[in-house]
């Protein structure tokens, strides 16, 4: 298993958190296709929550959260 980081956001509502996204590599065993890992960490260092994601559902994750997004942005 082998982690890439792809990228890191500041996580909003917080001073030091941050939402950490990576690739994995083989992440349940050899020849396992690769994940997409969100970490969350509250302090900036250590990781409280983590989501795997196969790349195969990616691009729909991708566009609930989109949906999510606008739909919260209609209701304020």
């Amino acid at each position: 298993m082998a982690t890439t980081e792809l990228g890191t956001l500041q996580l909003a509502g917080t001073k030091k958190g941050k939402i950490s996204i990576s690739n994995v590599s083989e992440p349940y065993g050899k020849g396992t296709p690769d994940i997409v890992s969100i970490g969350i960490s509250l302090n900036g260092k250590d990781i409280e929550w983590k989501s795997h994601i196969p790349y195969e559902n990616l691009d729909d994750v991708i566009a609930i959260l989109q949906e999510a997004s606008e739909k919260k942005k209609e209701e304020d």
